[in-house]
């Protein structure tokens, strides 16, 4: 004989048979307005899978009745940001850079759009911030730059590179390895006398014949004063600021093997507009002449 069913003594409804600590859960039928919501849901979905594209296949998928792609649709935002942008790009194509930064609204346009191009393609070595890294990559925040930072300097540097043999026109200079030409006892004395340059106190012992043996191999390209010449990319020896190495070991290091670091040639793969506003980005970054 079936099970009579159970009837709620208070509310006289009868009970779906679940019962948690005593309590019993009432069948009572769900509100009309949610079932009839629930229904709609239904014929909204199936309209949408028809109006819309859907349905997996083997090797494709339904387009719908109205044949949306979101490509499509990202494809035309994209095609709208370039014709908005064109007027920009040609300007930026036409002008030189000085003409450039001296119009406010081009000037906030090229930051930008440099800045989107250095995240792409220059933050891997020189770090998210430009502010350089480990193995030789400069800050490009501060005021010391090997070969200019005005903003004509910064556009060649970028757009020819340095030590790139694929581009003629791309910076060169070379610092010979001096463990060739000099003894290692000299070598440390011109190490002592570069780390004297920064104010660091040094044995004068070391440092007197260091800056003898430093004007006789080191002044032409560095200068007697050891302040760089940007013209042969000869790096300031007296700002403390230290590119491949730093400290009296790693200095003679530098002096004995020197490394040689390569920056690829931009102009080629990005274009002109886009190598000007790197330059104007770079420029603007705090350390720019």
């Amino acid at each position: 004989m079936a099970d009579k069913k159970h009837i709620d003594e208070i509310s006289g409804v009868e009970t779906t048979g679940h019962e948690w600590d005593g309590i019993r859960e009432l069948n009572n039928p769900m509100p009309r307005w949610w079932v009839w919501t629930f229904y709609a849901t239904i014929v909204w979905s199936i309209g949408y899978t028809i109006a819309y594209p859907a349905w997996p296949l083997l090797t494709d998928n339904t387009k719908g009745l109205l044949g949306y792609s979101s490509r499509a649709e990202v494809a035309e935002e994209i095609e709208t940001a370039k014709l908005a942008q064109s007027g920009y790009l040609e300007r930026i194509a036409e002008l030189p850079l000085t003409e450039i930064v001296a119009d406010r609204e081009l000037v906030q346009f090229a930051v930008a759009g440099g800045a989107a191009a250095f995240r792409v393609n220059c933050s891997t070595c020189h770090g998210s911030g430009a502010a350089g890294g480990p193995g030789g990559y400069p800050n490009l925040n501060d005021d010391d730059w090997l070969w200019g930072g005005d903003l004509d300097s910064i556009y060649t540097t970028i757009a020819h590179g340095i030590r790139y043999t694929n581009d003629p026109d791309s910076r060169v200079s070379e610092m010979p390895a001096y463990a060739d030409i000099l003894q290692p006892e000299e070598i440390r004395q011109v190490a002592a006398y570069v780390v004297s340059l920064t104010g660091t106190p040094r044995d004068a012992s070391m440092v007197e014949p260091g800056q003898q043996i430093f004007m006789d191999n080191c002044a032409a390209c560095h200068g007697d004063d050891a302040r760089g010449i940007r013209d042969l990319g000869a790096p300031n020896l007296a700002d403390a600021i230290w590119l491949k190495a730093e400290g009296e070991a790693g200095i003679a290091a530098q002096i004995a093997q020197p490394k040689h670091g390569v920056m690829p040639g931009w102009v080629g793969r990005l274009g002109d507009p886009t190598i000007k506003q790197l330059a104007v980005f770079v420029h603007s970054l705090g350390g720019g002449e």
